[in-house]
């Protein structure tokens, strides 16, 4: 896989998980922790891709 392709998945990974804690913080009983580790997951996915563009360019 090249290293475009891998960030265009972790790309794509990211904004699912956007959405995913959208819905979570518009659900009337948020599940906070749940959100706190979403949002975790989705720190390290942005930080992986910075690393990967930063190795392409």
């Amino acid at each position: 896989m090249t290293i475009e392709a891998r960030i265009r998945e972790l790309g794509n990974r990211h904004r699912m998980l956007d959405q995913k804690i959208q819905r979570e913080l518009n659900h009337p009983s948020v599940d906070t922790l749940q959100v706190k580790e979403l949002k975790q997951k989705k720190l390290r996915l942005k930080e992986e891709i910075t690393i990967l563009e930063q190795r392409a360019h």
